[in-house]
């Protein structure tokens, strides 16, 4: 795996929103996210609790999963969760950090997971909200990630709003972006890629003041993740795209 590929820098990226003592979740078909909350668990100073999907407080597991369901997920756990006890801290105001996924993305960071193109006559049905309908607007903080950045994802309308609330932040193969002022800005890109390019290839305006090159990984977040993905298959199944 190249020191600082594409898909090191979305990983590394999601562990970084990560803040200590907090409760953070990762759902169904999310391995980015998965391997972001393990990340920081073996690579950060801090401690924070991590559900997942597979109902498991603070999992160690005795091998590396093999995808976001893994039951390793539920092994050696503090407690078990269903999905209603996800929903339920959510709404009471409980869930600092949820990762989420989305096919189009506004400038104000709202989500579809509904169709691409007219509801009546789409051109894609996707499977819909889910549980991102309920957490999106009720977690303190959620944050997605793309393995592709272009104009057909993010996009100055959505076909179709699913999710109201927002993103908080979301970490792509050239940049990161941040929810400020109630709008979608700007944070980093990365050393593969430029202020121009972003700009080129996001479908609605953004602010990027103050933005910079995104840091470095440390070592320690390069160990840790050499160590979950040692023979880069979640790397080769992500399939990052560049371009």
């Amino acid at each position: 795996m190249p020191e600082f590929s594409p898909f090191a820098h979305i990983v590394f990226g999601l562990s970084r929103f990560i803040r200590p003592n907090e409760i953070t979740f990762s759902g169904v078909n999310s391995t980015l996210p998965m391997l972001a909350c393990l990340v920081a668990k073996r690579a950060y100073d801090f401690d924070y609790i991590y559900i997942n999907v597979a109902g498991g407080v603070d999992p160690r597991p005795a091998h590396i999963p093999i995808s976001s369901s893994d039951p390793q997920l539920a092994r050696r756990t503090a407690s078990i969760f269903a999905n209603e006890d996800f929903y339920d801290l959510c709404t009471r105001g409980r869930m600092d950090l949820t990762f989420l996924g989305a096919a189009q993305i506004d400038g104000e960071g709202s989500a579809n997971n509904s169709c691409i193109g007219h509801w009546h006559q789409p051109k894609v049905r996707l499977p819909g909200g889910g549980g991102g309908a309920v957490m999106l607007p009720t977690a303190k903080r959620a944050c997605t990630w793309r393995t592709e950045h272009s104009r057909r994802t993010f996009v100055p309308k959505l076909d179709f709003r699913t999710s109201w609330g927002g993103f908080h932040g979301i970490a792509t193969p050239i940049a990161i972006f941040i929810k400020r002022d109630g709008r979608l800005a700007l944070q980093s890109w990365h050393p593969n890629s430029s202020l121009d390019e972003v700009r080129e290839r996001t479908g609605f305006e953004f602010n990027a003041e103050g933005a910079q090159p995104t840091p470095l990984p440390t070592a320690g977040e390069l160990a840790a993740l050499k160590a979950l993905d040692a023979d880069g298959a979640f790397e080769r199944d992500a399939a990052v795209k560049l371009r």
